[in-house]
């Protein structure tokens, strides 16, 4: 099949063609049509299958009929991430070369002022994430009546990042007659109650089971010590170790994880970058674009960039975590073997993963094969436990259990033997003679005060127990009171 039995226009097909593509893929042969019908459309297809460009080239041939009015777009995209929306901007221009649209960008770390310019002058295709749109909608400067075609990819990750109750509102800011777009890699149930609730009579389009993993990628685990320094050399093994390592992205679970494995191997003369959210918008375009270049080789990185980032020529894929999410691993490995090449994933799993590396499995019905000695939970579970008891392995505690065995005749012998001589020890206590008590501290006498309860031929009581310090100013004789 070849683009143009699809029904594209000719200036969409001519920019195709400049960018090299002969044949559409399934997705892409599958969405395009019916987007062209005006139906609502819900896409599945695993990542690096081009769901970008099955939205992006039909739209582009329906807006060549109209104008846009300021502050109205006539399209709207949402994206869960900067990265994805200003990666759609790029296949707007690079397919939209022949078309005179107005393509604006709404995305946080970039100020109001120019982002309110774009939208001053009218805006065909408004790309947004749905935060920065919010803000834009509540200013007062965007209104949402126009839209006329709605698109949300990658609507899971929407999901994971909790735009959900965002997603909602603005589908209430938009005309109930509009046409909407759906596409993303997994379907789980709460996104399935969205497209219900938003979608009328969708087209679904499953190009392949959902949360299903490219065949193009190898999947290989590693075990690993738990400790950090144990992980980090454990990854540098399989760096090294790595054929045809042209490239690689390295994910981790947690931001500051980024961080530290991102100096470790700075300090061991990797050229290495780093990606997480905290960083500002401009730097993290610009590490993109060097990574893209290939000016760095390893890109350290949290789930920001596991999602929809196309990069081609992304040889190497290592989880230096195990993702809690076992979506987050369908979407981090498809970071590689894109476009039908061939890419390899690694995954780093320690005795604590075995959950989460089976909810993996569960998911993508495979299991991957380990790289040297697999890890034997089952074992390592009763290790665990032993250790939570008295501190001891399971081979510490079969032996300590045998030696109280033994031990146990002797200890019962010595008990009977002590009850046994406890009365004679008792007996023996009482003929003893008791100690000579301390001589009590002679305590100065003190006049009683007239009217006192205690007559003045009692005998006062010592203040102190025997022994006790007693400070010198207490043994001071009173002073005699002056006669008034």
């Amino acid at each position: 099949m070849a683009f143009d039995t699809l029904g594209l226009s000719e200036k969409v097909l001519a920019a195709v063609e400049a960018a090299g593509y002969k044949e559409p893929t399934a997705i892409q042969a599958g969405a395009i049509p019916l987007v062209l019908e005006r139906r609502d459309v819900l896409g599945i297809a695993q990542t690096g299958t081009g769901k970008t460009a099955s939205f992006t080239l039909p739209m582009l041939t329906l807006l060549e009929k109209g104008r846009a009015r300021a502050r109205m777009p006539r399209t709207l995209i949402l994206e869960p991430t900067r990265e994805l929306a200003a990666q759609v901007e790029e296949n707007f221009e690079k397919y939209g070369t022949n078309h005179k649209l107005n393509v604006a960008l709404l995305i946080g770390g970039v100020s109001f002022s120019e982002q309110d310019k774009k939208l001053d002058r009218g805006t065909d295709v408004l790309i947004a994430t749905p935060g920065r749109l919010l803000d834009h909608v509540e200013r007062g400067k965007l209104l949402l009546q126009g839209v006329e075609i709605l698109v949300i990819d990658e609507a899971d990750r929407m999901l994971d990042m909790g735009f959900i109750p965002d997603i909602e509102r603005i589908c209430k800011l938009i005309p109930f007659t509009r046409q909407t777009l759906f596409f993303s890699a997994t379907m789980p149930p709460e996104i399935q109650r969205l497209t219900e609730a938003f979608l009328q009579n969708p087209a679904r389009i499953e190009v392949a089971r959902t949360s299903s993993t490219s065949d193009n990628v190898t999947q290989l685990l590693k075990a690993s010590g738990s400790k950090d320094f144990d992980k980090r050399a454990a990854l540098r093994e399989l760096l090294e170790g790595a054929e045809d390592l042209q490239n690689a992205i390295i994910f981790c679970n947690r931001k500051r994880d980024v961080t530290t494995l991102f100096r470790s191997l700075e300090r061991h003369e990797y050229n290495v970058g780093t990606l997480h959210g905290d960083m500002d918008q401009r730097t993290r375009m610009t590490m993109l674009d060097n990574f893209r270049k290939g000016n760095i080789k390893i890109l350290v990185a949290s789930d920001v960039a596991a999602r929809g980032l196309d990069i081609p020529e992304v040889s190497h894929v290592f989880n230096y975590d195990v993702p809690i999410n076992a979506e987050d691993y369908v979407h981090r490995i498809g970071r590689t073997a894109r476009a039908g090449r061939k890419g390899t994933a690694y995954t780093l799993v320690t005795e604590d993963d075995h959950k989460y590396l089976a909810a993996i499995e569960t998911l993508i019905e495979k299991a991957p094969e380990w790289v040297g000695e697999p890890i034997d939970f089952e074992t390592a579970a009763k290790e665990r436990k032993a250790r939570r008891r008295g501190g001891k392995s399971t081979k510490d505690v079969k032996s300590s259990n045998d030696n109280e065995a033994e031990k146990a005749p002797a200890a019962s012998r010595k008990r009977s033997q002590s009850k046994t001589r406890q009365p004679a020890a008792a007996a023996a206590s009482t003929t003893e003679e008791p100690q000579a008590a301390l001589a009590p501290i002679p305590v100065p006498s003190i006049s009683e005060p007239a009217g006192s309860r205690k007559s003045r031929n009692e005998k006062l009581e010592p203040a102190f127990s025997p022994g006790v310090h007693i400070p010198a100013f207490l043994l001071r004789e009173p002073r005699p009171k002056k006669a008034s």
